[in-house]
């Protein structure tokens, strides 16, 4: 008798909090699906491939040039992914989507992503913060640990770039 082997998923959860910038205006930034490539430290290209902007079935084709062990870029290498939105909501600030397509190793992947308010702490600050959730089955070539680890950096600096964007504007 031929035992089944339960797949086990990975599910994570990273969390960029950003000071100054309003849940409004990070929303306003995250929700614009399809230049995601503006905030995300290693992205180069995100273009509508399918679907109408902000509703449900959106799809985006996402590439980037891979880094060597060098850290010069490899030209003849270009990692994809093509990503559909499968829901968004405008007034709880979150949308989710699932990857589709993509040279990367992804077998199955789903994520969501939020974007709450922070209020007053005790310097009286204002500001948000972003959840990036995500489920999905291993990645090949990667451990939990340093997926996790991916998520949470590039989170880190998206986060970045959406608050030295609003805050310059």
């Amino acid at each position: 008798m031929a035992e089944e082997k339960a797949q086990i998923k990975w599910e994570g959860k990273s969390i960029a909090e950003l000071r100054g910038p309003t849940a409004d205006q990070i929303w306003s930034l995250l929700e614009d699906f399809c230049n995601i490539n503006k905030w995300f430290p290693s992205i180069d290209v995100c273009n509508q491939v399918g679907g109408e902007l902000g509703k449900p079935g959106l799809t985006r084709y996402c590439a980037s040039k891979t880094l060597s062990t060098y850290g010069s870029y490899d030209e003849g290498e270009v990692r994809w992914v093509k990503e559909r939105l499968l829901m968004i909501n405008p007034a709880e600030k979150c949308l989710s989507y699932e990857v589709l397509e993509n040279n990367s190793g992804f077998k199955s992947y789903m994520a969501t992503m939020k974007v709450l308010e922070i209020n007053g702490s005790d310097a009286g600050e204002n500001g948000c913060k972003i959840e990036w959730s995500f489920i999905a089955d291993p990645v090949e070539g990667w451990t939990f640990e340093d997926f996790n680890s991916f998520i949470n950096f590039c989170l880190q600096s998206m986060g970045k770039n959406m608050e030295q964007d609003v805050l310059s504007g």
